[in-house]
Parts: structure tokens; sequence; C-alpha cells
């Protein structure tokens, strides 16, 4: 079924201004790195009775034959946790944009459980899940593999080299960390709408740059019946809510199909100045074994740091990911949807999948 963007409920409207293009941007989200270093409220420790209380929600499908792709959240009945988990659900979707949840505890209960637990909080923050590439994995495994962002064809979650600032292709993207790295490594985020009114303030002129149509490429996961690459702004204006969408490593390389040529120097300095500003004003959360992050990816640009790894392949970085939906989250210009078909058949514009794209669920890194 289709939500309209009529049907949504925003509980932070009284905190928020409607965006005009062009002009700063009133919203919730819009925190800088200083204001969140002084408070911890984007900070969620689980208590030792909520981790009881998970633990027993997913006990019965501790089994190395159990499918994630059948259980929602229904299947993880949570009394307590759960209304915890909606209030933060609302704050992800409309307030701050992001969430930490700490104390989870991996050695103790081990790491199919883990990503067990991961997967039942996920199915109460989101509206069902996304693929994450063409091979059709909803919980990913984001690990080296020993590919590289120069390549066309690979992508950065699989390699140990820095990623720049970008978003993920859903509503919410969670991470789970299950191994931590030698050094390096470190997630950080930034405020998309904080960097959208510092660039106001800084180069206006670019603002306007950023909300033209970037070409970007698909990097060889194409859907069926639609190009290799697609358009879509960096900074989006859509029924009075700011919506940003960057992703260096897609638009860098789209220039390889003529169709879409080279960016223009004005795009180019666009691009360099986003980033440089997201490096300044990047808040540091630090990510240790066992706590998930939650970012909606319309506010909040994300990265991570290269990194040194473990030879030993139990000891190498790991995260789980998944990238959510949200039925209910902002509304979204009609460009977001055409990256995957049209309004009209598309309930959430999210996910990627190619021609014989099958859903699965991998508890194990595959």
């Amino acid at each position: 079924m289709v939500i309209t963007d009529e049907r949504i409920a925003d509980p932070f409207s009284d905190a928020r201004r409607a965006a005009v293009p062009f002009a700063p941007v009133t919203d919730p989200a819009g925190w800088t790195a200083a204001e969140m270093a002084k408070s911890d409220e984007w900070l969620c420790r689980f208590s030792e009775a909520e981790v009881a209380e998970l633990r027993d929600a997913i006990a019965p499908f501790d089994r190395d034959d159990i499918d994630l792709m059948t259980l929602g959240a229904a299947d993880f009945p949570l009394p307590t946790l759960g209304k915890a988990l909606a209030e933060i659900r609302q704050e992800v979707l409309y307030g701050r944009g992001f969430v930490l949840f700490r104390g989870w505890p991996v050695e103790e209960v081990g790491k199919r459980a883990t990503a067990v637990a991961f997967w039942a909080v996920s199915q109460h923050l989101g509206d069902g899940v996304c693929s994450q590439n063409k091979r059709g994995h909803v919980l990913g495994h984001v690990t080296d593999l020993g590919e590289s962002r120069s390549n066309p064809s690979q992508r950065g979650p699989y390699s140990r080299e820095e990623i720049p600032f970008h978003v993920d292709c859903c509503d919410i993207v969670g991470l789970l960390c299950m191994e931590t790295s030698i050094s390096g490594g470190e997630s950080s985020i930034v405020s998309s709408v904080a960097l959208h009114n510092e660039m106001i303030k800084r180069r206006p002129d670019l603002v306007r740059v950023m909300a033209e149509p970037f070409y970007r490429d698909r990097r060889d996961e194409i859907p069926p019946g639609m190009d290799p690459y697609y358009k879509l702004p960096i900074f989006n204006y859509h029924q009075g809510y700011f919506s940003a969408s960057i992703e260096p490593t897609y638009i860098g390389s789209a220039h390889r199909f003529d169709e879409c040529g080279e960016m223009t120097p004005a795009q180019k300095e666009a691009m360099q100045v986003s980033q440089a500003l997201a490096a300044e004003m990047r808040f540091d959360q630090g990510f240790s074994r066992g706590d998930m992050q939650f970012v909606n990816n319309h506010v909040v640009f994300h990265t991570r740091r290269g990194y040194e790894d473990y030879d030993d392949p139990d000891r190498k970085r790991h995260l789980l990911r998944v990238w959510l939906k949200a039925l209910d989250g902002r509304p979204l210009p009609d460009a977001f949807y055409e990256r995957h078909g049209t309004r009209e058949t598309v309930d959430r514009p999210g996910g990627i999948v190619g021609p014989d794209t099958v859903l699965s669920a991998p508890i194990y890194r595959v």
C-alpha cells in the first residue's frame, strides 16, 4: 500500500519551520557537534532489565536454522523496551535524527544471538528492510573483502579504505559493531541540516548548485528496465521539509557514462566544500563492540575512516547493517522515488536490486 505524504504525523512540528529553498532551515535535526558533546540524550544505555527482556524475546529464534526474513516486530514482544523504541523511532524520523544504543553483551550472548537481537530492534524501528546489494542481502556484513571504491563495480563498505561523508539508500541505516579494528575505522556523523545552513553563510552560491540534480552511478547494480545511472539533487526542499542525499563515490564515477558527462566546475567545488564542511563539523560518537547506531539518512551524513585490521578472520572489523524504510518518514520529492520506479509504484524509496535479486538475511558473513 502506498502511503501519501499527507498521512504523515510529525510529533516535532512545533520545533520546525517550513523549509524554504536557499534559506536557513529550522529543524530539530539541525544540531552541532558542540551541542551533542554537551549532552548524552543521543545515547541510550541498555539497562539490565532491557537486556533481559530482549534476550527473552529472541530466545526462541537463537538457532542456526532460523530465517530472519520470516520475523517481524510482532515476533519479538518487548513490553517495556518496545515503548521506548517507539519514542526513539520518532526521534530518529523527525527529531534529532540519530541514536546510539550501548550495552548489548556480545561476548556473553554470542554473535548469532546478537544478530537476532539487532534484527529485533530494527523491526521495531522500521516498516520493512531494503536490499543492500544486487545479491539481496537485507542483513549486511560490513567488513573488508578486499574491494575498493576506485573500482566502479565495487563499494566502500567492503574495503578498509576511508569513506567520504555520504548517505545510504533508505530512510534509516542501522549498524551494530561485532568486532573492532586494530586502529582507525571510527564512525562519525554530521547534521546535513546544520551543514546546509553553514554553507548558506559561507557559500550561498554553492547551495543553489547542490539543489540541482547530480548524476549518480549505480555501480553495476541496475534494476530491470532502468539506466545504469540516475539523477538526484543533494539538497532537497519538499512540502516544507528539507532532506539531503550525498554519495561522493556514486557521483564521482558517473562520468564513465557518456550520457552523464563530467561534473561542472561548480558541482566539483560544491562537493569539495561540502566534504570539507562535514569534516569540520563532524561529531565523533565512538563505536564499541555491541553498540547499535541508527541514523536518518535524510538529515544526517555519516563516514568511516580507514583502518588497520587483524589477520585473524574471526577478529576482523565487522559490522552488521540494516537499511530500514519508514512509511511515515518525512516527505520526499519525486526524484527519490524515480531511482526505483515512480511514486505510484514504490511505497517508500530505498534499496538496491538487480535483475535476479532475491532477498535474504544471512546471519553470518558471506
